[in-house]
């Protein structure tokens, strides 16, 4: 039993099992399929481990430990909300690896370029003679962790996709064991993007390095909890802040929640929380409105979230005109790129700007009638998750 009296499961079947039992998810064959194939794996993780132990106390998880087969990972992808993150965190939670990293795949790779740069900047201060700096950061990451699991795997930036054929090769050449999950197949990875033909290599290693899965569940099992829930909720009161919450709970699954902050142009968006794993974010009317921000600041917090929260939006008038300008522009971007919005407001859409004058009242129509459309069955139908062409594009908005 662990210290907060819930049963450890010592496969990903059996914690998904229970999680069925409990009412917590639906059963689904393609995804018990899936925590089958997790579980193999950790099988094989562990079978290798005991034997290159060197002693009783070695473990094949200690980097001085040899390694005498390849294991292949997995790449499991598939469309947006079918329970890939869900099943890999459980993987991650039980694979007893004491040298294992999960992270969402470009915060590793602004990882990689931060470690890359420091070792630039080491050469040019004659602290090393190693010109590459892809070797030591290579060390550096598998020292680090051996099993290693990405969050959204994609590659839309050019600097990413030339340096990733050397990295991982030098990464699978250290014994790193890859486990990923991505809404596309391997074969469409950085897909027209620029030297794509350059970027070819990488693809066919991670295929001689990973298992490929499509993880074929038959729904968006997080959208569809997150549907049956009201997504503009007026007037403003604690009936409105429950159901709120009761609909956070639902888009976040369980995931952790925590402040979350974006680089835009040399300044910082705060974002008071988010749950990058279930690309969740939840704000203030204030958070994102009352503050100096435009329209590159919300094409950063498209890219990274597609389900976006907002709370307490008031009702306005000429005076706070700046703050209805951002919601416009805001509501617009969210509109254009699909997001999935909930929010909380003191009136309905048509009645939230008061204001008979000014461009902003002709404007704000425009606004009302998309916040009833993003109610909509055939609106909510389309939310989903940025594909990696349309990311890149917001970015450069």
């Amino acid at each position: 039993m662990s210290h907060d009296n819930l049963k450890v499961f010592p496969s990903v079947r059996e914690r998904y099992d229970a999680l069925a039992q409990a009412g917590d998810i639906e059963i689904d064959p393609a995804q018990q399929r899936l925590a089958d194939r997790f579980d193999r794996l950790i099988h094989e993780l562990g079978t290798t481990r005991l034997a290159t132990k060197s002693s009783a106390l070695g473990w094949l998880f200690s980097r001085r430990a040899p390694r005498r087969e390849i294991i292949k990972g997995l790449y499991i992808h598939g469309e947006v909300g079918r329970g890939k993150t869900m099943l890999m965190d459980m993987f991650h939670q039980l694979v007893p690896a004491k040298r294992k990293r999960r992270a969402h795949f470009l915060d590793f790779m602004a990882d990689v370029h931060e470690r890359i740069n420091a070792h630039r900047q080491a050469l040019k201060n004659g602290e090393t003679k190693q010109d590459d700096p892809i070797p030591p950061v290579a060390d550096a990451l598998a020292e680090q962790a051996w099993v290693l699991c990405f969050d959204e795997f994609t590659v839309t930036d050019i600097a990413d996709a030339m340096i990733l054929s050397r990295l991982f090769r030098a990464l699978f050449q250290r014994g790193v064991v890859l486990v990923a999950t991505s809404n596309v197949e391997p074969d469409n990875l950085y897909r027209d993007g620029l030297n794509r033909q350059l970027f070819l290599p990488f693809v066919d290693l991670l295929k001689s390095h990973v298992d490929v899965v499509n993880l074929d569940a038959r729904t968006d099992y997080r959208l569809e909890k997150l549907n049956r829930l009201p997504v503009y909720l007026s007037p403003l009161n604690e009936d409105t802040d429950r159901l709120m919450n009761e609909a956070w709970l639902a888009a976040t699954a369980g995931a952790t929640v925590a402040p979350d902050s974006l680089k835009v142009k040399g300044h910082t968006v705060i974002i008071p929380q988010a749950a990058p794993h279930t690309a969740a974010a939840r704000f203030t009317f204030a958070d994102l409105c009352s503050k100096p921000l435009g329209a590159a600041d919300y094409a950063a917090v498209i890219q990274h979230y597609r389900t976006i929260f907002i709370d307490a939006v008031p009702v306005l008038d000429h005076p706070r005109r700046n703050e209805a300008k951002r919601f416009i522009i805001l509501i617009d971007m969210l509109y254009d790129h699909h997001v999935h919005l909930v929010i909380s407001a003191a009136a309905s859409p048509d009645e939230l700007y008061v204001a008979k004058s000014g461009t902003e009242a002709f404007e704000f129509d425009r606004t009302a009638s998309r916040l009833f459309e993003m109610q909509s069955e055939e609106y909510l139908a389309t939310a989903s998750r940025l594909e990696p062409a349309a990311a890149a594009q917001a970015a450069k908005l």
